[in-house]
């Protein structure tokens, strides 16, 4: 941006905080893909809706195209800003603004971390449910514009079975209340549900008003360890018939090598293929009794090789560090990620298929698989060779996400689970979606940002 138009943009918010500094373009310009050189033109940082507005009117008017940006975690590039774009950051934006105790609903701003969200709903002694390893950084702007899912889908659905509403910057700078908190509300579209999942291409989310879950039950953690990749879905089944479950997550032991080298305690003596981790309501001698009675099963029917319990909130926090500090030991391999997901009674199949898929495409690489199984979505993480070059390396990848892409074709899946599509993705959009579905998204896209400044080129061109 040249000096004249950043001139421009604070003579017409005066009040608006501004970075042009080359560490904070390279900071605010990326998300966790890193795949692209940041080259935003500046990081405007609003305090309140009315800032947000106001550069939404200025940008509009001038023709400069806008990243909206939350906590960056993304991991589709959905928030890189890489051809001179301004990066419209929503952290300063982090207040928790009321609470509805009738109504069991909390109203925060955009910028606002999830874990922040999840501490709020504590001291009303209830809980905001949706939850996954990033939630120290990650922004309810940011899970709203991706509809994120996380380790407790197949308990309590993804982000968007909790937004009651959200205030939504136009690229014009109007403000639209979407929903207002309502249960029932049958006067015409709900618009609410377009952000959703929009990844910031329709507007800029400043407010959400969210709803808020009873407090969850005491809970036990399991970690099993599986003997073959087919009896997955088989474990899956008996725990779900006979435990309330509340998260069940699975990963390789290509998986578990990594988060042990970043500092986890191995669980077992012995190094097994594949591992599950369950989390599942139990209360009462008559959960302890129900507990033991799915392992013993499970073990009897030779479906696992080896098992603990977790007994105290240190032990089972030690169990899900396993699952959970997989993508963190995982980044400085310089990994390349594949977000899917298919339908629970279409992933036995979908799973041997892409299985043998990967086994032989990948021969020469390190392939970490890991996911919420009992949701349906696998995360498929290839690594990085330390001699390969980093663009040899994409193509060698996109090569066999092309191949995957239609492989999730076959089964009805898509090609993005909870991560979007962003850059990354948008070249196999269309294994998903169908060319009469695009035509509509992009005349939605169209009607609420005629000009097409908000977050340009990502979802479709």
């Amino acid at each position: 941006m040249s000096d004249s138009r950043i001139s421009s943009l604070q003579a017409a918010v005066p009040t608006l905080r501004l970075l042009t500094e080359p560490a904070d373009l390279a900071h605010y310009g990326v998300d966790w893909t890193r795949r692209w050189t940041p080259a935003p033109m500046a990081i405007a940082l609003p305090a309140n809706v009315e800032e947000v507005q106001a550069t939404m009117r200025w940008a509009h008017a001038q023709g400069v195209a806008v990243v909206p940006s939350g906590g960056r975690t993304g991991l589709s590039g959905g928030a890189v800003a890489a051809n001179g774009e301004l990066v419209l950051s929503l952290q300063r934006m982090h207040k928790v603004l009321g609470f509805d105790a009738a109504d069991r609903l909390l109203t925060v701003e955009a910028g606002i971390a999830l874990e922040a969200v999840q501490e709020a709903a504590r001291t009303h002694d209830l809980q905001y449910p949706v939850d996954f390893a990033a939630r120290g950084s990650c922004s309810i702007g940011g899970n709203i514009a991706t509809n994120a899912g996380g380790i407790r889908v197949v308990r309590y659905g993804n982000t968007r079975e909790w937004v009651a509403g959200v205030k939504l910057v136009t690229a014009t700078g109007e403000l639209l209340d979407l929903n207002r908190g309502l249960v029932k509300n049958s006067s015409g579209y709900d618009l609410r549900h377009l952000v959703v999942a929009s990844e910031g291409t329709l507007g800029v989310i400043v407010e959400a008003t969210l709803r808020l879950a009873a407090p969850p039950p005491e809970t036990r953690v399991m970690l099993l360890a599986l003997p073959s990749f087919e009896v997955l879905m088989e474990v899956f089944k008996a725990l779900r018939a006979r435990l309330p479950l509340e998260a069940f997550e699975f990963f390789t032991d290509r998986a578990l090598h990594h988060v042990v080298a970043h500092g986890a305690q191995p669980p077992f003596e012995a190094v097994y293929p594949y591992y599950v981790v369950a989390e599942f309501a139990c209360e009462g001698e008559a959960g302890e009794v129900q507990v033991l009675s799915a392992f013993e099963y499970c073990m009897e029917q030779g479906l696992v090789e080896d098992g603990v319990i977790s007994h105290g909130d240190s032990q089972a926090v030690a169990l899900w560090r396993l699952r959970e500090g997989i993508t963190e030991s995982l980044a400085p391999h310089v990994p390349y990620k594949n977000d899917v997901s298919v339908r629970i009674s279409a992933m036995p199949a979908f799973l041997a298929r892409t299985q043998a898929l990967l086994r032989a495409e990948y021969p020469q690489f390190d392939v970490v698989w890991f996911g919420h199984i009992g949701d349906g979505n696998l995360h498929i993480n290839v690594l990085k060779p330390a001699d390969m070059a980093n663009a040899d390396f994409v193509v060698e990848c996109e090569r066999v996400t092309k191949l995957l892409a239609a492989t999730l074709a076959e089964h009805g899946g898509s090609i993005s689970a909870e991560h979007g599509i962003g850059l990354v993705k948008k070249p196999y959009l269309d294994s998903t979606r169908s060319a009469a579905e695009i035509a509509v998204m992009r005349g939605i896209r169209h009607a609420l940002d005629p000009a097409g400044i908000l977050n340009p080129g990502k979802l479709f061109d």
